[in-house]
Order: C-alpha cells, then structure tokens, then sequence
C-alpha cells in the first residue's frame, strides 16, 4: 500500500509554481475639466483599484504578487525612473512588472493603459491603451478585471 502512495506522488505532476509579478502603482490624471473637485474620491477609488488588481492576481492561482519599495513615493511609472523600478521589481523576485496610468478624458470616457514586461527575458509583452465608460465603482471594476485577463493571456506559462 505505502508503495502505491510513493508511486502515485512520483506520477503526479509537482505543481507549478505561480509567476512572481511587481504590480506598480498606476498613475491618475483628470483633464475632463469637471468643476467638482473629485481628486479624493478618485484617490479611493484608484487605491482601490490597485488593492483589487494585486488581490485579484494573487488569488488567479498563476501568479504571485510582489512588493517593491520606493525611496521617494509616489511609487508609480510616472514617478519613479523605469530603471528604479525594474531594479525594485528584479530585488522583490519578480519576473513580471505590471504598471499603467488611468486618464479620465471627460465625464464618460476614462482610458487606462496597461504595460506588462517580462524582467528575465527583457521583453514588453503587452502594451495595450483601452477606453473604458464612466467614472464610477462599477466601471473601474470593469477595468480592473479585464487587465486581469489581459495579464493572464500574455504571461508565461510557471
């Protein structure tokens, strides 16, 4: 009996271990123009968008999402020169760096850029630029699974 046991964890493939991915923090810029300041609740909302996109990847079971420090927050593409931030990335375990910007153009219409890049093999895997509608919970939302798709169809395979 023992031996069957041994026979069938040595069959069985090992599981593969998840891709190790930096999720940097997107950029916000507004240029709608709206009279209403709304720069707290787009902070939120923003914050909660890039709570959602780690989570969301963590919890894919292909990835696992790592942690980079940066001196002088904020720590986004924007913010940070891209070799500090494929450095952090590369000193975290990281094999992916995922980072973007969302742009809100008008009331209706916000794009959101994501930019996927492979640090061992040096290569850009996805650069898409994408609209997405209205401002609200929902919408992000909207976005927010669906860079999580795009990332899951562009990384290797663990």
């Amino acid at each position: 009996m023992k031996w069957l046991a041994l026979a069938a964890m040595l069959a069985s493939p090992a599981a593969a271990e998840p891709v190790t991915i930096a999720v940097i923090d997107y950029d916000y810029l507004d240029t709608s123009g709206e009279p209403a300041d709304q720069q707290a609740a787009h902070a939120a909302r923003l914050a909660e968008f890039m709570r959602s996109l780690r989570a969301d990847l963590d919890a894919e079971g292909g990835f696992r999402v790592v942690a980079i420090a940066c001196e002088q927050p904020p720590c986004t593409a924007g913010g940070t020169p891209p070799a500090v931030l494929i450095a952090r990335a590369k000193q975290a375990g990281a094999r992916l760096m995922l980072y973007g910007q969302i742009h809100k153009m008008s009331t209706l219409i916000e794009w959101a850029n994501c930019e996927i890049v492979d640090l061992e093999a040096d290569k850009l895997l996805e650069s898409k630029l994408f609209t997405f509608r209205g401002d609200t919970d929902e919408a992000w939302r909207r976005a927010e699974r669906f860079i999580v798709q795009e990332t899951k169809s562009v990384a290797p395979k663990p």
